[in-house]
């Protein structure tokens, strides 16, 4: 009896990755196409409604954020008075604009955080914001970098890459910090005015300088695992 042929496994095809999957995982890639170049776009109109909204209640606040990080959960129904209604937004972050960021759709902030007018954030990788954390004006954070060579660089043309940013919980900087791409930042931290922040801080201690250095260990009953109230 003839034996059966077994059917030839076909190679496994792998799709290439898009631009924003390169972005997203550090790697060179090319800002300037159109996938990109649309969700910044977005991200832009959406900071302008935010910024040139005027006064507004804190619900309207809230959605205008939501819209720029993308966030579509529903909001929840009116409340009866103005406290309930504060409650109801106690998880989303305090926010004064202007503020600018280029996607939007990576960045992630805990609740409790405020952040302060003239806030940048270049999410071309992962940014995340921990709980409680407070943001003086005029911070940036910078995941976005380029080549150093000038060559691979190439302006407009050329590609260029990100590293994540990580920032814990009940953290404060002080006005005018600048945080470069790739850095992580412990809990609990404070960040002296005007300071550059080049590597990672652990947490528990106060940094400052350019580039930062770490000057003093803070002494608190906190631990790096001690939950939040009400969490």
């Amino acid at each position: 009896m003839a034996s059966q042929q077994q059917p030839q496994q076909q190679p496994e095809q792998h799709q290439p990755s898009t631009e924003r999957e390169k972005m997203l995982r550090g790697e060179l890639y090319y800002a300037f196409k159109p996938e990109l170049i649309e969700a910044r776009a977005r991200c832009k109109y959406a900071c302008d409604r935010f910024n040139n909204a005027g006064e507004v209640s804190r619900r309207r606040q809230v959605e205008l954020w939501r819209d720029i990080i993308d966030d579509r959960r529903p909001l929840p129904p009116p409340a009866a008075t103005p406290e309930e209604e504060l409650a109801n937004f106690s998880d989303d972050p305090w926010i004064e604009g202007p503020l600018r960021i280029d996607y939007g759709t990576n960045v992630t902030v805990g609740p409790g955080v405020f952040i302060n007018f003239n806030c940048i954030i270049l999410d071309t990788c992962r940014v995340t914001i921990g709980a409680n954390t407070l943001l003086g004006p005029n911070v940036s954070i910078f995941s976005a970098t380029h080549p150093l060579d000038p060559a691979v660089r190439n302006g407009l043309r050329g590609p260029e890459l990100g590293k994540e940013v990580h920032i814990g919980e009940d953290c404060w900087f002080g006005g005018n910090v600048t945080i470069c791409p790739g850095v992580r930042i412990g809990r609990g931290v404070t960040i002296g005015a005007g300071s550059v922040v080049t590597k990672d801080v652990p947490a528990f201690h106060v940094a400052a300088g350019n580039p930062a250095k770490v000057i003093r260990r803070i002494e608190t009953t906190m631990t790096e695992t001690t939950e939040q109230e009400g969490s």
